[in-house]
């Protein structure tokens, strides 16, 4: 039996599935990844990508942060793909109970998916540092300079986990929860490079550990079925 065919079997068998997922998802939606050939770490900024969206940056040159952020980090036209769209069809149909994700564009939640873990945060979701009022994503993008509430007057902030910055507890236990009690976990589009995230898998106790990806992971050896591949082919044929 080929990967597909006992990818297919598994599905077909579980009922308690859950979808861990990276940068290699949102790629085919023309979202540029970070770490691959010609991601953002590889183009030519006055700091590196990685020293622009950390924490201190972000309080030390604000006007240089969200220049970045506006140009490289929002892709609000981006529209969810075959991954995005058969994952929340599993989720319909009752099987996959949870995706947790690497990535803050929202395009899982787009496509009809109900239970996503943000990980990392979602660019749709920005708050005033000083009273706390919400705004979307068109707001920042069509704002200029530094954001600034319309209520207070108070910058506003993306509500995206910034280098240095902790990830949020509560998503955190709730991705252990999922994870830990999944019958099949399913690991797609990510180098498995970035922590804490990546260091989630280590809670998976069931036998039907699926890793979907286009390039080697340090965790290769750890699969109950290796898929080389793009995570939307393999995701359609299922």
């Amino acid at each position: 039996m080929d990967g597909i065919e006992t990818l297919k079997q598994w599905v077909m068998d579980s009922d308690n599935i859950v979808f861990f997922g990276g940068a290699g998802v949102s790629t085919e939606s023309g979202i540029p990844d970070f770490r691959s050939v010609d991601g953002l770490y590889n183009q030519k900024y006055d700091y590196p990508p990685e020293t622009i969206l950390s924490h201190s940056f972000y309080m030390r040159k604000k006007e240089e942060f969200y220049r970045f952020y506006r140009d490289k980090m929002l892709y609000l036209d981006a529209k969810p793909n075959a991954a995005h769209k058969k994952l929340a069809e599993l989720e319909a149909a009752g099987k996959l109970k949870a995706v947790v994700t690497q990535n803050i564009d929202g395009l899982h939640q787009a496509a009809g998916s109900k239970k996503v873990l943000e990980l990392h945060g979602s660019v749709h979701r920005n708050y005033c540092q000083s009273c706390g009022k919400l705004f979307d994503a068109e707001y920042i993008l069509k704002s200029s300079g530094i954001p600034t509430c319309d209520e207070c007057g108070g910058s506003i902030k993306p509500d995206v986990v910034l280098y240095e910055e902790g990830l949020d507890q509560q998503t955190l236990e709730d991705a252990v929860y999922y994870i830990s009690h999944a019958d099949m976990l399913i690991i797609g589009g990510t180098s498995l490079a970035v922590y804490p995230a990546a260091g989630l898998i280590d809670y998976y106790r069931g036998n039907k550990l699926v890793l979907i990806n286009k390039s080697t992971t340090p965790l290769d050896n750890r699969a109950d079925l290796l898929i080389q591949g793009s995570i939307g082919a393999v995701l359609s044929e299922v």
